[in-house]
């Protein structure tokens, strides 16, 4: 059953929770789709009143937050021998090329990675529990934290909403039309993101891991 398909049949409140829950645990480290759960809501939202977008959005925010803050708490204590566990138990997300672009990106940005991470789907695994095994001072990763947590589960669910307010009565009237651009920028996307991944793939292989960020 498609994602939007499934919450249509369960009450708002489980919705809230959902959401929350999914992007909390996708944010504490693991891998799960909480963007897609919340596109999904923000959209069911647009389409059916029962659903609160700002009750939503709220969830949605302070999961991120809270995820996040536990992934740093587990990181910081369990330090690299974390990652190595996470990669033997997810090898696909966790791998040592994605780990090293991970840390490429903390050594380069420091706060600011954990800020825009949330916006990537691999540093927005990474963000909380690197975070934490490269020691970032928690001050700065706080305010990255919820900065980056209010703007993108905030941001996502206000864009998605309006989005599919306008999206519904427009594609009522061009429904074709508005299929076809759906599976163009579906799938020009998909080979945009798939040709940089290896990319990255490519470049961590070559590249020696730097050193951990010191306090």
């Amino acid at each position: 059953m498609h994602v939007q398909e499934w919450l249509e049949t369960v009450p708002a409140v489980a919705v809230y929770a959902l959401v929350g829950i999914v992007i909390g645990l996708e944010s504490l480290g693991i891998p799960l789709p909480g963007e897609i759960i919340l596109v999904s809501s923000a959209l069911l939202a647009s389409q059916h009143g029962d659903i609160d977008p700002v009750v939503l959005g709220a969830c949605a925010t302070a999961g991120a937050i809270i995820g996040d803050s536990i992934g740093y708490a587990i990181g910081r204590k369990g330090g690299r021998p974390l990652l190595a566990w996470l990669g033997g138990k997810f090898p696909r997300h966790f791998s040592e090329a994605h780990i090293a672009t991970a840390e490429r990106s903390f050594q380069k940005w420091g706060m600011w990675a954990v800020f825009f991470g949330r916006f990537v789907a691999l540093l927005r695994i990474f963000a909380g529990p690197l975070a934490g095994v490269l020691r970032m001072p928690y001050w700065k990763f706080l305010i990255a934290n919820v900065l980056g947590g209010i703007l993108w589960a905030g941001g996502t669910t206000a864009v998605i909403y309006y989005v599919g307010i306008v999206a519904e009565s427009w594609l009522k009237r061009f429904s074709w039309l508005g299929l076809v651009l759906a599976v163009l920028i579906g799938l020009t996307s998909m080979l945009v993101l798939r040709r940089k991944a290896k990319k990255t793939a490519a470049a961590a292989e070559s590249t020696p891991t730097p050193a951990p960020v010191g306090d």
